[in-house]
């Protein structure tokens, strides 16, 4: 059995931290991902190391928005530092900040590398984790995931499968194309068209229309060393976690 991460984003509507935490524990999971909200305050950051040891949990890898990796780059670090993080990811661009040619993804590159030197020379991972938006062709044909990635031969990625397949894109080619640099996947499914309307069209892990029978090996196949079960707008988050992880022990 493999030990699967829980994002923890897929419990943000539901009940309190501690309640989700011993939830997620006693479905199997022993990692957890951070994201933003969760450390927003300095203050209660020891409540949280104390409910996920209480739970057996530790948490790996944390999302962190681009502006707070470039604009205080030292709270980043002592918060990666408190939790044992391996990994800080940038998980996300407005729409208002995405650019709209080449020249401006560069520049993005360009920045997102720079902003993360001093989380590498900190002895962490670095990554960036996609939605659907950089797998649209600029006007030169090419991607700007691509681009963002040769900004650095330092950015990781944390491929987030499902984003990948809403995009009209194979999750299994591009795992391959960037096998050597994969930190971590986000396991998420689609439900068929016209399916889970009430959750915005995401499925459970292993019941949607994800081809796991060849994404699973191609990610074995990587350096990934996390695998991030998430839903993004869950109805029953107990459910979800429940049934994710049963599936993915037996892909």
């Amino acid at each position: 059995m493999r030990d699967f991460s829980y994002q923890l984003y897929s419990s943000r509507n539901f009940g309190p931290l501690p309640v989700t935490l011993k939830m997620v524990a006693g479905h199997g999971y022993t990692q957890v991902e951070g994201y933003g909200a969760l450390y927003a305050s300095l203050a209660d950051l020891p409540r949280l190391k104390d409910d996920l040891a209480a739970n057996g949990l530790t948490m790996p890898t944390g999302h962190f928005g681009l502006d707070m990796v470039k604009d205080s780059p030292d709270r980043v670090i002592e918060i990666a530092r408190s939790f044992d993080m391996a990994a800080v990811i940038v998980p996300f661009l407005p729409p208002d900040q995405r650019p709209t040619d080449t020249a401006g993804w560069q520049a993005l590159a360009a920045t997102l590398a720079e902003a993360g030197r001093p989380i590498i020379d900190a002895g962490y991972a670095y990554g960036w984790h996609n939605h659907n938006f950089e797998f649209v062709p600029l006007d030169d044909g090419t991607m700007p995931l691509d681009i963002i990635m040769a900004g650095s031969n330092d950015i990781s990625l944390e491929l987030d499968l499902a984003w990948v397949q809403v995009a009209g894109q194979s999750p299994t080619d591009w795992v391959q194309k960037y096998s050597d640099r994969l930190i971590a996947v986000h396991v998420k499914d689609l439900a068929p068209k016209g399916e889970c309307a009430d959750e915005d069209g995401w499925a459970d892990v292993g019941h949607g229309i994800m081809d796991w029978r060849a994404i699973i090996p191609a990610v074995d196949a990587s350096t990934a060393r996390f695998l991030v079960m998430e839903h993004d707008n869950p109805s029953d988050d107990a459910r979800f976690a429940r049934r994710s992880i049963a599936a993915a022990n037996a892909f």
